[in-house]
């Protein structure tokens, strides 16, 4: 399969006629060049809450709320092009208010898979970093998931996740592990970035990072941000060496794209060099580490 990850400028917009022109845009430019899966970044929707205006983006919640209500309309504009397009897409991901049950008025950080039949199915953040606490009050909610499509097995990873192992780990079965990432620093893009080259390495799968990129000095939420697209594979037989299939430039938007053979993940897996998926268990050492002085 050919895949595309995005390097994502957010933007203003006056109506939602600007955001379907840019959405339509981008999916038709991967679509083009023959992209069967999509991949947005973390909280790539919050430029969404410019619907709503200027007064609304500058406070916090409010702008949740603003990007939680339109996250329908979301959905149907990505299942339009999913299916006019034949292209798989995980869209970007934002802030989704939870109404109802025991979970009401909580904030979850929501990425949504779209597929060209119709089907949909979404995955919520896990592990909040310091700023999603406090102030946002974002909140993690499970469970993983592990989505069974025409391309193979999907897994999700929004950003911070990806640098925790075991919620990969959990999620090993998946062929392709997608991460959509919003970093507002250097160091920020290279933390998850390692982490989705080692997760890549640790469950012998193709790993995908998307990220925002550029100012967007009216939401504070994501006002700087740091990235770039990259597909990432275990460096062992049938992938490069580098473990780098695919990788854009710092802080340049647009689409980098790679191709991938599902069926190399199957074969590294029972076939390579190394076989650090099946070897996981042994690195067990709860009851065998000693402090030893030297003497």
């Amino acid at each position: 399969m050919k895949i595309a990850t995005a390097a994502y400028p957010l933007s203003w917009f006056d109506d939602w006629a600007g955001y379907e022109a840019k959405l339509t845009t981008w999916v038709g430019e991967a679509a083009a060049q023959g992209a069967d899966l999509l991949v947005f970044p973390e909280y790539g929707a919050m430029e969404l809450a410019s619907l709503a205006g200027a007064e609304v983006c500058r406070d916090l919640q409010r702008a949740s709320q603003a990007v939680s209500d339109v996250m329908g309309q979301v959905a149907a504009l990505h299942l339009s092009l999913a299916a006019r397009h034949g292209v798989h897409i995980l869209g970007a991901s934002g802030p989704v208010v939870l109404d109802g049950g025991p979970g009401n008025g909580r904030i979850v950080n929501r990425a949504a898979l779209y597929t060209p039949t119709g089907q949909a199915g979404f995955q919520d953040k896990q592990i909040m970093t310091l700023w999603e606490r406090t102030p946002w009050g974002v909140e993690g909610l499970g469970p993983l998931k592990i989505f069974d499509t025409a391309l193979g097995k999907i897994a999700v990873n929004i950003c911070y996740d990806s640098e925790y192992p075991l919620l990969a780990r959990a999620q090993r079965a998946a062929d392709l592990l997608l991460v959509p990432s919003c970093t507002d620093a250097l160091e920020g893009y290279w933390r998850v970035r390692i982490g989705t080259m080692a997760r890549a390495l640790e469950n012998q799968m193709v790993a995908v990072m998307s990220s925002t990129v550029g100012a967007c000095d009216w939401l504070e939420a994501v006002d700087t941000n740091w990235g770039m697209g990259g597909i990432f594979a275990p460096p062992d037989q049938g992938f490069p060496g580098t473990g780098v299939i695919a990788e854009g430039q710092m802080n340049q938007p647009g689409w980098t794209y790679g191709t991938v053979d599902i069926d190399a993940v199957q074969r590294v897996r029972s076939s390579g060099n190394v076989r650090n998926r099946a070897h996981w268990a042994e690195q067990d050492t709860s009851d065998s580490v000693e402090l030893c002085p030297l003497k």
